[in-house]
């Protein structure tokens, strides 16, 4: 099979998932759940219970994305200055102005899905742990647990970067001990490096053909790597330089057209280490609409801002503000190409079956191309709107690069970080660093890196989380009220415009659990 086809279940009951009987979608039959009161006895049975945490991932407010409804991932570059959610009731343009509150629906929805995701991973960890010195072997109980570890890491690295302190809940829960006090952040990351640890021993480089979306050792390591480069983790054992150098000996490159890189064709490129795997059926919704866009305009709900199309270096390396080349009337003309494979310029086609011109009809006078369909209909006659079957990449290779790199400026290997961010940029045809900024220093090249992530990640979802961990949120709410952009009024409010709220149904169902002191 090209893809895992695993069914999306949601559900808004905290921490009870997995604990019902026979009602419960664990007690049915399917392809991709196993029964709760059963015991593991074949890698099947654990694979089936696997697929099902895996589908969370899936939901429309984790990785599926959307049209038009709150967003997930693939959309929170609309927190900061990347892009402008244009319908703002899906939570990033609420966020933005300072009118996203804690009963807002996609805070509530995000939370929902994470814990769920929690839920079902905790009840693998838990039958695994009771399969040992059983019919399965201890390496086959290892790779499973590396992969519910990996997975119970990713959502609670995401709680902790967006929420920070919640509850820390590490074994399957019932109604009767659900109502549960929040952890700090401190605690979440402990568990996090601790989980992490061992899917990075334990996962195996690769699994055949038709397994690949599994995390591996690779996606383990890249995770890691994440969490210490967040947490400034730059050096020893687990820092970001040791993970990351793991990381360049398992095989995986660049791909060599990074326009053509966000397509289906190239979903298994070696630059992808780990996804989000789709697969749009006959009769089946799998959630994936973050690739979808509509007829008359490019992407509605994600419009690049005019400051993220003029941080793109003319494609002699200089600044557009500096450059010869730059011709402010036609703006795509001799640009870093990731400009013109991430941004549809006014007069770009942008349906080429239709051969629809884009006319700049946006807020922005912008619109969104990468990761987005190129045609009104694919060959099974499936419309633009509609589910696809794009993977979301979660960690890419050009991603790690970019951390060693970052790792290294900010520890004074300036040189080191040079030469990383040269592979990057020889790509894409860019000049070397040494060639047009030329000898840097310490502080010269931390910027050179953080540019890089912006031109090289922008519209993947990670730009909160870069400024985050920078300390620059309050700069980039200016650039985005800066832009001449309307209606829209981005209003930087100190800690509520770097963290999200508790939803205040989960407040109202456990009085131990407390808001966030922001809130």
């Amino acid at each position: 099979m090209k893809k895992f086809t695993l069914l999306l279940i949601t559900s808004f009951a905290l921490f009870t998932l997995f604990t019902n009987c026979s009602d419960d979608f664990l007690a049915t039959s399917s392809l991709t759940q196993s029964a709760a009161d059963q015991p593991f006895t074949s890698v099947t049975d654990v694979n089936l219970a696997l697929n099902g945490v895996y589908s969370v991932l899936q939901s429309s407010t984790m990785y599926g994305g959307d049209l038009n409804g709150w967003q997930g991932f693939p959309g929170f570059d609309n927190f900061g200055d990347n892009a402008f959610n244009q319908f703002k009731w899906e939570g990033p343009g609420l966020f933005m102005e300072g009118d996203l509150n804690p009963d807002s629906g996609p805070i509530r929805a995000i939370w929902t899905d994470l814990y769920s995701g929690i839920a079902r991973v905790n009840l693998v960890i838990d039958k695994l742990m009771q399969a040992q010195n059983g019919e399965l072997t201890d390496d086959q109980i290892n790779v499973s647990l590396g992969q519910a570890y990996f997975l119970r890491a990713l959502f609670y690295f995401n709680l902790a970067v967006y929420f920070e302190d919640a509850p820390l809940i590490l074994e399957p829960q019932t109604v009767a001990n659900a109502q549960v006090p929040k952890n700090t952040y401190e605690e979440i990351t402990t568990q996090i490096v601790e989980d992490l640890t061992f899917s990075s021993e334990h996962l195996p480089e690769s699994y055949p053909a038709e397994q690949f979306g599994y995390a591996t050792k690779g996606a383990a390591l890249g995770l890691f790597a994440r969490v210490q480069l967040y947490n400034q983790e730059y050096d020893g054992e687990f820092g970001v330089l040791a993970l990351t150098e793991q990381i360049l000996g398992l095989g995986y490159d660049l791909h060599p057209n990074y326009g053509e890189l966000f397509t289906p064709e190239n979903e298994m490129s070696p630059e992808i280490i780990f996804s989000v795997r789709f697969q749009r059926e006959l009769g089946f919704d799998n959630g994936e609409t973050f690739s979808a866009t509509f007829n008359g305009t490019p992407k509605v709900d994600q419009r690049p801002m005019p400051n993220l199309v003029n941080a793109y270096y003319a494609s002699d390396g200089l600044p557009i503000t500096e450059s010869p080349l730059f011709d402010p009337n036609n703006e795509s003309a001799n640009r870093d190409p990731r400009a013109n494979a991430t941004i549809y310029f006014d007069g770009d086609v942008f349906l080429e079956d239709l051969n629809r011109v884009f006319t700049g009809n946006s807020p922005t006078n912008y619109g969104m191309r990468k990761y987005i369909r190129r045609n009104s209909s694919d060959a099974e006659g499936v419309g633009a709107s509609q589910p696809g079957s794009q993977d979301f990449y979660v960690i890419r290779y050009a991603d790690v690069l970019l951390m060693r790199a970052e790792a290294m400026a900010e520890t004074g290997n300036v040189s080191g970080a040079a030469d990383l961010v040269n592979q990057v940029r020889e790509r894409v045809n860019m000049p070397r660093v040494e060639d047009v900024e030329g000898i840097v220093g310490q502080q010269e090249m931390i910027d050179i890196v953080r540019h890089e992530r912006r031109v090289e990640l922008a519209l993947e979802g990670l730009r909160f989380m870069d400024l985050k961990r920078w300390g620059t949120i309050a700069d980039a709410f200016q650039r985005a009220a800066d832009d001449p952009v309307g209606p829209y009024n981005p209003n930087y409010s100190g800690g509520r415009s770097e963290v999200f709220p508790i939803p205040q149904s989960e407040l109202d169902v456990n009085p131990n659990l407390v808001q966030h002191p922001s809130w």
